[in-house]
């Protein structure tokens, strides 16, 4: 297998100005990787080779304004075609829908984003099956610091491979692909850290994000700004290695901003976008015509990419007149002949996909996940390594959060208010009254947790939320006698954990009281003469304090249980 790492110089050679590099390379590592590919597509939930079509993609978002719903345009019926083998870079000005474009192409867009059209594969509809098909890397780094290069790779090999692949073909699989991005000598560094000297940089985190999409040798790769954060040298190199993949016949989508020229040269076909619509699609080295048929030529020493990102760009003061501009280049493109054949394409594709009974793709009914409880064991695996890693980081989270939350406030609030009230002088009652306020802080707790899973926004949930407490602070026992409820109201307050939590502290303080002084009660009460007459008032009973720790035990547990579900619906609907 070709190390990257090991010759640099060989693939970024440049000849003129055309930047090319070293191709025999290029092709030795491309079919070292086809080898790689033959040896575990049995495994793989897909199959190599597609072509991506898309006709008439609409992209909206979706906001609320005044109770309606209103929706805002981002891309605009636009068609097109990528084939596979092909490394695709699109363009565009801040804001002009490039991501939205390949994030609704890859069927990673978020709840409050509406698409329309038709995206096939091999002219097939897929739908959510995108998700199995293709890899997405995406443009922030969603690797753990804590972790070696080692450590992420198993894992996520584990999490992601069909579950009968042994454990020494992964491990094979790992650095395999680990050799062909030039990561093996730093195998057993952690990600990042601290300490940058014994971390990777940052083209070493781009290149691992890709190994990580590349596990499950998906035929069609999306990458978000995969350059952005990167110098010159690393990004090409990344970009050299996404070549190597397109020439095994890997479809490769990249959003990218501003590259370099050689980086630019690499990439086979070209996607502007503008304004939400397509500006020009076809190959890489046709747009300079296109362009200057359309009356705007590029400088000899110009970078054409910076050339077709300021053409399509919007100057501040001339906005008119740079709209009037990019519509003009997107109607001559839509009747140009690159839009043609990418409409041949397209035709061709859907006319396959209806009449063909056998296609070059297939998702492999056989591929087994990984189980369950599997999942659950690499991740705890996972979080251990992060406690056994940074036990000073897991101490300081305490001491952020739980302690000051649940035992401080509790014990500041419970040593001023307990003495303050003149309650009970026992220790076990002020002991079990701070425990009963630490569990119902913790009740409380657990309740805005669910909460705040079920609801996109902090504004949502509070509407909804007030309205809840409400409920349960009437149903306390507090502002009205429990046997006065109505009965269609009466089983509230067994979902309430302030009438658990009330009861409770009631029974401490008065289950041992034989005697109440009353002189003179108010008109309309009766005296209290002990601590069973004033339990009796509020309909409370002093047998009742074992039922109300498992109540608000039970409860705290089913607040998380849901928020758990709310948690695991809103990451599916995203």
């Amino acid at each position: 297998m070709l190390d990257v790492e090991e010759t640099p110089l060989n693939l970024f050679q440049s000849h003129g100005s055309s930047g090319s590099y070293n191709e025999f390379d290029i092709y030795a590592s491309a079919s070292l990787a086809k080898k790689r590919q033959r040896t575990y597509s049995r495994w793989s939930p897909i199959e190599e080779g597609v072509t991506l079509v898309w006709e008439n993609l609409s992209v909206y978002s979706s906001t609320t304004k005044n109770g309606q719903m209103q929706h805002k345009q981002i891309i605009n019926g636009v068609t097109g075609a990528v084939k596979a083998g092909s490394l695709v870079a699109i363009m565009g000005s801040s804001g002009a829908g490039k991501s939205t474009l390949m994030t609704a192409l890859g069927y990673r867009t978020e709840g409050s984003i509406l698409t329309e059209g038709n995206i096939l594969i091999n002219g097939r509809q897929i739908g959510d099956y995108m998700k199995y098909l293709s890899g997405f890397m995406h443009q922030e780094d969603m690797l753990l610091s804590y972790l070696t290069v080692r450590e992420h790779m198993n894992i996520m090999a584990n999490l992601k491979l069909d579950r009968r692949l042994s454990g020494n073909d992964k491990k094979q699989l790992i650095y395999d692909i680990l050799r062909q991005l030039g990561l093996m000598k730093c195998i057993d560094l952690k990600i990042g850290g601290i300490d940058q000297a014994k971390s990777l940089s940052g083209g070493e985190k781009k290149r691992l994000a890709f190994a990580t999409e590349l596990l499950t040798d998906p035929p069609l790769l999306f990458c978000d700004e995969p350059t952005t954060g990167l110098d010159s040298y690393s990004a090409q190199k990344l970009v050299v290695i996404m070549n190597q993949m397109a020439i095994t016949g890997k479809t490769i989508l990249c959003t990218i901003h501003q590259p370099s020229s050689d980086i630019f040269a690499m990439f086979s076909q070209l996607i502007l976008v503008a304004d939400g619509r397509i500006a020009y699609m076809g190959s890489t080295n046709n747009a300079l015509d296109f362009f200057e048929r359309m009356g705007y030529v590029c400088p000899t020493s110009y970078n054409p990419a910076d050339f077709y990102i300021k053409t399509l760009s919007t100057t501040p003061g001339y906005e008119d007149n740079c709209r009037q501009t990019v519509k003009r280049i997107c109607d001559q493109f839509a009747v140009s002949d690159e839009a043609k054949e990418v409409e041949i394409v397209v035709q061709y594709e859907l006319h396959m996909g209806r009449v063909a009974t056998q296609r070059k793709f297939e998702l492999r009914q056989n591929f087994k996940e990984i189980r369950w409880l599997s999942k659950l064991f690499w991740l705890t695996y996972r979080w251990i390594l992060e406690i056994y890693r940074n036990p000073s980081l897991e101490a300081m989270k305490i001491a952020q959060r739980m302690l000051p939350g649940f035992i401080l406030e509790p014990l500041i609030f419970v040593i001023t208010a307990y003495w303050l009230a003149g309650l009970r002088t026992s220790g076990y009652a002020f002991l079990m009254t701070l425990s009963v306020i630490v569990l119902t802080m913790n009740v409380s707790s657990a309740c805005s947790v669910m909460f705040s899973n079920a609801f996109d926004s902090v504004p949502t949930a509070l509407a909804y939320l007030v309205p809840f407490d409400y409920a349960h602070m009437i149903t306390s026992g507090v502002f009205v006698k429990l046997s006065t409820l109505p009965l269609v109201f009466s089983w509230i307050k067994y979902l309430s954990w302030l009438m658990y939590s009330t009861e409770a502290l009631y029974i401490l303080q008065w289950k041992d009281v034989t005697n109440i002084t009353c002189v003179n009660p108010p008109e309309g009460f009766s005296c209290m003469n002990n601590g069973q007459d004033v339990l009796a008032r509020y309909d409370f009973k002093e047998t009742d304090f074992q039922f109300d720790i498992f109540g608000m035990l039970v409860l705290l547990l089913c607040f998380y249980i849901l928020g758990y579900f709310f948690l695991w619906r809103r990451v599916r609907y995203h």
